[in-house]
């Protein structure tokens, strides 16, 4: 490669999100991709991008399901945008309504659910020091 060829384009740290390039600065969030929020253990579902410092994703979680025990070693954002969540972080349980906004730090295991007939919608922010995906506790 010579020196006026452009260097390789960033790579998503999460398998199907969407890395930013170089100048692109809004995303549709809602339409740019659908991945699993955690494919081997969490049944939510929806858009992601990743910058070099961050990862946003718009994630679904379907009514009545849950996820199993995870972790990760990025600390995590929620925001409740509609629905109900119903959350275990370390041991102990919360209930986070619209406008609430979780807190789970790094390598702390959790996990979640929709307690009602309707769906939750949230956005998440966790640190790009490790992919949007985490890891399933295995007991």
């Amino acid at each position: 490669m010579s020196m006026s060829e452009p260097h390789d384009k960033p790579q998503p740290r999460t398998p199907g999100a969407h890395r930013a390039q170089p100048g692109e600065h809004v995303f549709n969030i809602g339409r740019i991709n659908q991945i699993m929020g955690g494919p081997d253990y969490s049944p939510v579902y929806g858009g992601c991008v990743e910058g070099d410092r961050m990862i946003v994703a718009l994630m679904r979680a379907p009514a009545g399901e849950r996820s199993e025990p995870h972790s990760h070693p990025n600390e995590q954002w929620i925001y409740v945008l509609e629905g109900e969540m119903e959350l275990v972080v370390d041991g102990t349980t919360h209930r986070a309504q619209p406008g609430d906004v979780i807190y789970i730090p790094a390598n702390t295991v959790h996990c979640g659910n929709t307690p009602d007939d309707s769906d939750a919608l949230f956005f998440t922010v966790k640190d790009a020091s490790h992919s949007l995906h985490g890891i399933k506790v295995r007991v």
